[in-house]
């Protein structure tokens, strides 16, 4: 297991610098002047000219990028050309409120993918199965941009239901204090007991939940499905029922268990594959996250900014593949 887990932490690393290597020098050809950017709109000759020296634009790209690579090790994201505020920080400040939508979009596909999943492999080819597939096929295909936009024409321009977007009401915020303890704001909000504040928070994830949420549901019944078919073949499967066990001790409790390794592998593939995703949805529902962010850096061209996303980013689809990895490699079998 420990040289299983070394050989993937080494590809992990090989990814990392990958991308770090790949993001800093196309970051680099935009048709763009950072140093006019950070001393701003009205700024002489003389002062970009001394910010390009501040900032190491005048030095070779290749020890830009060892410097960059000195700065990452030791955390360091650098500051937004925009804010001149260290990067770090400031997706720190975003990263609770994506963190929530990804939440949501993981409960929905553990509690309702896998079970959809079960009851589409326990009842195949039976219109149960047909009606399963289908949903899960057509909410993987579904654009989430579409989705989105369909989701506010109906149920805020047409039913009145649910606000449009934003993570709280412009009342709430204008005749309420927020509170800001972790910066989940619907656990703070739960922790100070600020229910009024909790419910309206609450009402404004339903759109962008069920929007980011589809696409894992989808795939995790798919997964599912797929797999237990496989399974439900097997000789120990027949062995158990020949024994006189019930048909549900038998789904759940062997067939399902021994699907958790595919299954676990296609759930974190889903975390890393919606925190990309949310960044679309959070510009369609106004969300003050990483996605709200990472938009208002490509506009300004804040390459910095872009950076340190992408790197965030690729992170997290490490790190996620690692325990994936992890979870398959309790079988002796795969690390073999």
């Amino acid at each position: 297991m420990k040289k299983f887990i070394l050989r993937r932490l080494l590809l992990g690393v090989i990814v990392m610098l990958g991308v770090a290597f790949i993001t800093f020098f196309l970051t680099r050809v935009i048709p763009s002047d950072p140093a006019a950017k950070w001393v701003g709109p009205r700024a002489t000759p003389e002062q970009i000219a001394k910010a390009t020296i501040d900032l190491g634009l005048d030095q070779p790209l290749y020890v830009q990028f060892f410097k960059y690579m000195g700065d990452l090790l030791q955390g360091n994201l650098g500051a937004s050309l925009r804010t001149r505020r260290p990067i770090m920080l400031e997706l720190q400040e975003n990263l609770p409120a994506t963190i929530e939508l990804v939440f949501i979009s993981t409960i929905a596909a553990v509690f309702l993918g896998i079970p959809l999943g079960v009851i589409s492999a326990r009842r195949k080819d039976q219109w149960v199965d047909h009606l399963s597939r289908l949903f899960s096929v057509g909410v993987v295909s579904l654009p989430t941009f579409w989705v989105g936009l369909i989701l506010q024409l109906l149920f805020f321009r047409t039913l009145h239901l649910f606000p449009m977007g934003g993570q709280l009401s412009t009342e709430i915020k204008l005749t309420m204090e927020i509170p800001k303890i972790t910066g989940f704001l619907m656990f703070d909000s739960l922790v100070t007991g600020n229910f009024r504040i909790f419910t309206d928070a609450l009402w404004h994830i339903v759109l962008p939940g069920i929007t980011i949420g589809l696409y894992p549901v989808g795939l995790v019944a798919r997964m599912t499905r797929s797999a237990l078919l496989e399974i439900l073949n097997e000789d120990y499967i027949t062995a158990a029922r020949s024994y006189g066990l019930s048909e549900r001790i038998v789904l759940w409790s062997y067939a399902l268990k021994n699907s958790i390794g595919s299954t676990s592998t296609v759930v974190a593939l889903s975390i890393g594959y919606t925190l990309v995703n949310t960044f679309l949805t959070e510009s369609i529902f106004s969300w003050p996250g990483i996605g709200s962010y990472i938009a208002s850096a490509v506009i300004g061209l804040d390459y910095p900014a872009i950076m340190g996303v992408t790197i965030f980013s690729a992170f997290s689809y490490v790190i996620l593949n690692l325990v994936a990895d992890v979870i398959i490699a309790m079988d002796p079998r795969v690390r073999a």
